[in-house]
């Protein structure tokens, strides 16, 4: 199952919580109704009073937890505690664990997500929440970092980062607002009788209303009933699917297994000690936080989970290593010690070099990065300068940073965007991107833009709203202010226009398209008009690139070769219609993309990132597909 694919099963799964999540409160609902029938009779009033205040508590509650979560995936790990990493931090498991995150954004093409610790929790365990990869966070259990080596760490991660890339974590915090309706009957009873305990007479309105009380809460149990099988239905099936991803991205089964074989030898193991919040997020947990076993379970047996990765385990191995770790717990980092240094990754391909390409392939690629996606990270990111990590760090010099990256080459549509630039933020920073593109980022490999944009982005995202929104302005001016812009400096500036507004609004943002492909033809036809005439300057040439592309995504439909006057430009109508194609459809306009660019059958470095970071701004992210090629 591709990524496009897993898509299209995560939409469908959003139906059926819908489904379920009526089915729950019919449930709720009979059961008071029936609750207000053997204690009152059979008053149509009352009756209709309980059904229509059920009704109500089960949806106000279920708003205002959604409400709640607007946010993304920064507010639900601030509710749990979390603290967050911070990216000049000196102390070792962090610093190794925002080099493992970083690595893994890089090979999986999406923006370096947040990164926070729950320091009290000495179980192993992490979570990834958010909307989109643009509001991603990520929250280990100080427990992981303590008792997992590297390559267990990379593993959690990589399940983690499987979670971001196929949906599942917008599913994952839209369940958490549903489940906190169908919960709040329980929270309401136990909150009253909580505040009822205590000595002297009660009288008989206060009898009566810790007997009401009692009720819901009893009645809440059936709202716990279909929570947990809700999740259970949900979640189960998609650890599989994130553990065997996690596989093929790390390279190696070793790292996952260790990390499932602590889990299952420590005394923590993977629980969290507030059991209300690990009730609440349990579906989203890298291991069972709760210990609900059976049909109720969201996650597949601790054992089978092992064996899938090595089949040749045993129980009676798992009590060998539990009663070793009794005496002496493993501790992460002196492993790593005694493991020694990671081998030392390729080189980068030459900035001239072409590869070998097809559009299944590329398509296959979408959010499945491999081995070859993870070592070529590993280049990436030994291969940027220190100085351009340190600034892509630094919360002053984030902004420039990434304007210089949009500096056109010629120099007067440089001096153009420079003055746009000015005229927004200030002359300072725009003088400061232009001595940045002169300098630190002069002569840049092509496969190092992307990733430094993707490092930059978690700083980005801590600036005060006010000045996102000037930064967002004057990207878009500057791609604006002349018509010869590049086309991947377009994108790559709508990319980070789109990663910008997500992150500051991520519920508006967050959803599955259900447009067809000859609902946006004509979107379409502009944007692989585009695409084959920036790629080639003979008009014959461009024309079968085109005729290439549109092949792929409308095989029925033929429209002539027709590159728009404003060049570039003509994208900006086309990005929200596109963006709203179905899962499946998404996956033909990527090969619809990729067979314009390289209709030769080849591709340039510079061709091969233009197309990751058009597929970025679609939100289908691509690996470093050339180690592929």
């Amino acid at each position: 199952m591709n990524f496009f694919e897993r898509q299209a099963q995560a939409r469908r799964t959003s139906t059926r919580l819908v489904l379920l999540f009526v089915l729950a409160v019919a449930a709720i609902v009979l059961a008071v109704d029936l609750a207000v029938l053997v204690f009152a009779g059979p008053h149509p009033g009352l009756l209709a009073l309980a059904t229509l205040g059920t009704l109500a508590v089960i949806g106000l509650g279920s708003l205002f937890r959604i409400a709640s979560l607007r946010g993304g995936g920064e507010s639900v790990a601030q509710s749990l505690g979390g603290v967050p990493v911070p990216e000049d931090t000196a102390d070792p498991s962090l610093r190794r664990l925002r080099n493992v995150v970083e690595e893994i954004a890089i090979a999986s093409g999406v923006p370096v997500p947040k990164l926070y610790v729950l320091e009290h929790e000495a179980g192993i365990n992490a979570f990834a929440a958010g909307y989109s990869t643009s509001d991603a966070a990520v929250a280990v259990t100080r427990g992981a970092l303590d008792r997992l080596n590297r390559d267990e760490l990379q593993g959690v991660i990589a399940h983690e980062f499987s979670h971001i890339l196929n949906g599942d974590m917008r599913l994952n915090i839209r369940l958490i607002g549903v489940l906190f309706g169908i919960l709040m009957l329980a929270i309401i009873g136990r909150k009253i009788l909580e505040g009822g305990r205590g000595g002297g007479r009660l009288g008989r309105s206060v009898s009566v209303i810790l007997v009401a009380a009692l009720l819901a809460m009893l009645v809440g149990y059936v709202g716990l009933f279909f929570g947990r099988m809700i999740k259970a239905s949900v979640s189960r099936t998609r650890e599989r699917l994130a553990d065997a991803s996690a596989v093929q991205f790390t390279r190696q089964t070793a790292g996952l297994a260790g990390a499932l074989k602590k889990i299952g030898g420590l005394h923590e193991g993977a629980k969290l000690n507030d059991r209300a919040d690990a009730e609440e997020i349990s579906h989203m947990l890298f291991g069972d936080g709760v210990g609900v076993n059976g049909w109720f379970a969201t996650h597949p047996p601790l054992l089978e989970r092992i064996r899938a990765l090595e089949p040749s385990f045993r129980a009676d191995q798992l009590e060998q290593l539990s009663r070793r770790w009794a005496q002496e717990p493993p501790q992460g980092l002196q492993e790593d010690r005694m493991l020694g240094l990671a081998a030392v990754p390729p080189p980068l391909p030459p900035a001239d070099s072409v590869h070998a390409l097809t559009p299944p392939m590329v398509a296959a690629q979408v959010a499945q990065p491999g081995a070859d996606d993870y070592r070529r990270a590993d280049s990436i990111v030994s291969t940027l300068p220190d100085e351009l990590r340190a600034l892509a760090k630094q919360r002053e010099a984030v902004l420039p940073l990434l304007l210089a990256l949009l500096l056109d080459e010629d120099a007067a549509v440089a001096a153009r965007q420079r003055y746009e630039i000015a005229a927004r933020l200030g002359q300072d920073l725009a003088e400061q991107a232009v001595q940045l593109r002169a300098g630190a980022l002069a002569g840049l490999h092509p496969m190092l833009r992307l990733p430094l944009a993707a490092l930059a982005f978690p700083v980005l995202r801590l600036r005060p709203r006010p000045q996102l929104e000037s930064f967002t302005d004057a990207v878009q001016a500057a791609v604006n202010a002349d018509g010869r812009v590049s086309l991947f400096e377009y994108c790559l500036a709508r990319l980070l226009t789109v990663q910008v507004t997500e992150s500051l609004d991520p519920s508006r943002h967050a959803r599955f398209g259900r447009r067809k492909p000859a609902a946006v033809a004509a979107e379409l036809a502009t944007l692989l008009a585009v695409v084959a005439q920036a790629g080639h300057a003979d008009t014959a040439a461009a024309q079968r690139a085109y005729l290439a592309g549109l092949q792929r995504v409308l095989p029925n439909e033929h429209r002539p070769y027709a590159p728009p006057a404003n060049g570039v430009l003509a994208l900006d109508g086309v990005w929200e219609a596109l963006d709203a194609l179905d899962p499946l459809a998404k996956q033909a306009l990527v090969e619809g993309v990729t067979a314009a660019v390289s209709h030769d059958g080849r591709i340039a470095v510079a061709e091969a990132e233009l197309l990751r970071t058009i597929c970025a701004v679609l939100h289908c992210p691509l690996p470093p597909m050339l180690a592929k090629a």
